[in-house]
Formats: C-alpha cells, sequence, structure tokens
C-alpha cells in the first residue's frame, strides 16, 4: 500500500467521523427551538402590550379631561 492510498483511506475516515459527529450535533437544535419558543412568547405578548396601552391612553385622557 503506497502512502498516498493509506492517507486518502484516513481522509476519508476522518471525514466520516466527522460526518457522524455534524449530524449527532443536538445544539443547533435546541438553539432553533429555542428561538421558536422566544418567537411564540413575543406573539403572545404583543396583543396584550397593545391592549393595555390602548386602555392607559383612555385613562390618561379621561383623567386629563377631569382636570380641565
Amino acid at each position: 500500500m503506497t502512502a498516498r492510498a493509506s492517507g486518502g483511506g484516513l481522509v476519508r475516515l476522518t471525514m466520516r467521523r466527522k460526518l457522524a459527529a455534524f449530524l449527532n450535533d443536538q445544539s443547533g437544535a435546541t438553539a432553533i427551538e429555542y428561538g421558536l419558543i422566544a418567537t411564540g412568547i413575543a406573539l403572545a405578548i404583543i396583543p396584550v402590550i397593545t391592549g393595555v396601552g390602548s386602555h392607559l391612553k383612555t385613562t390618561f385622557q379621561t383623567i386629563s379631561t377631569a382636570l380641565k
């Protein structure tokens, strides 16, 4: 066996190991899941904040009118 042939096999083995490690790595999937959870929470909070803001605006306008 030549050095080149054995080196090529070593490269293939190393690449297979790296590919297997990459496919088994779950850290990227976890980050994506956390991002989706944060997006869902934000989408749930935005209407609530908008409703509270509208209610506060009405309250302050009522107080302002009463003080005039």
